[in-house]
């Protein structure tokens, strides 16, 4: 093995043609290293790239279809968007106390129902109560929620069915144990007929993407948080108005929902809540909420 590397030592480095074939080999050799590092280059430009598109999914809060827009360079808003004075209404010290106090009373009396009267609701408040949903704030002004009112008999009749059907499937087949023994001491289970005794249903749907003028997709950034804040300001308004409700999300159910009321692809089902009054008997489990020392630090 020494021969030989000596010998190619001697044919490559000592002889003439070896120096002029070191010479030759040189500027290849540095063509081949610049080419390299130029590639490498690229090849992290290209990972910061994938990196930054994934993070823009995740603050999109949708799939790798729906995050591209066609036209990611223009706003979504007006360019030359007007901003306007602020008009604020501010409160002595003791009127905000005494109303964040009257606020958090009536607010601490919201429960859960699952026992309706079928005592009519005047639209008008249903309406108010949605129109209170949609002053939320959402990801770059997107507004990514669509709220869809069901009062027709019919229709609820077939909601109650498709969320029965898949109900039944869920408690004896999907929940699982530990999932149905912890829904237990709450005595639910797959039958469901405030769907039909409610007044009104309405159903959240979280739009994954909007619609651009020409066609494209429009990116509605943290969608299901938007409409998750969307809702508590729901529940809250329903609260306010009197009335009650229940906040579901009936598993397996989103499809057939979506189909039978006709709503587009991009829309998904967030949560359904029956609103209006509590039945004569309804009842309620005596849960204790958690004290404020175990969800506030300060």
């Amino acid at each position: 093995m020494g021969v030989l590397v000596n010998l190619l030592s001697y044919l490559f480095v000592q002889t003439y043609w070896g120096s002029v074939g070191c010479m030759l080999a040189i500027p290849l050799i540095f063509k081949y290293r610049q080419a390299s590092k130029q590639e490498s280059r690229r090849e992290l430009v290209n990972e910061q790239q994938v990196k930054e598109k994934v993070k823009r999914k995740e603050a999109a809060d949708v799939s790798d279809d729906d995050a591209d827009s066609e036209e990611e360079d223009q706003p979504a808003l007006e360019a030359e968007l007007e901003h306007v004075p602020f008009v604020h209404q501010k409160y002595g010290a003791k009127e905000m106390v005494e109303r964040s106090e009257q606020f958090y009373q009536d607010m601490n009396k919201r429960r859960t129902l699952r026992f309706y009267s079928d005592e009519p609701v005047p639209k008008e408040v249903i309406d108010n109560i949605i129109k209170t949903a949609g002053t939320a704030p959402s990801g770059a002004h997107t507004e990514p929620w669509t709220y869809v009112v069901v009062s027709d008999p019919e229709i609820k009749q077939k909601i109650r069915d498709i969320i029965e059907e898949e109900e039944e499937i869920n408690y004896t087949q999907r929940m699982g144990d530990k999932w149905t023994t912890d829904l237990r001491p709450l005595k639910t289970d797959w039958v469901k007929p405030y769907l039909t005794t409610a007044p009104y249903l309405v159903l959240l749907f979280k739009q994954t993407h909007g619609v651009l003028p020409n066609g494209g997709k429009k990116v509605h950034y943290y969608n299901e948080i938007s409409c998750s804040i969307s809702a508590g300001l729901l529940l809250a308004a329903i609260q306010w108005a009197g009335l009650v409700t229940l906040t579901s999300t009936p598993l397996n159910c989103g499809p057939a929902l979506r189909n039978l009321l006709g709503r587009p692809s991009n829309e998904k089902l967030l949560m359904l809540l029956p609103i209006g009054y509590p039945a004569e008997d309804a009842t309620v489990p005596d849960l204790k909420r958690k004290s404020m020392d175990d969800f506030m630090v300060h």
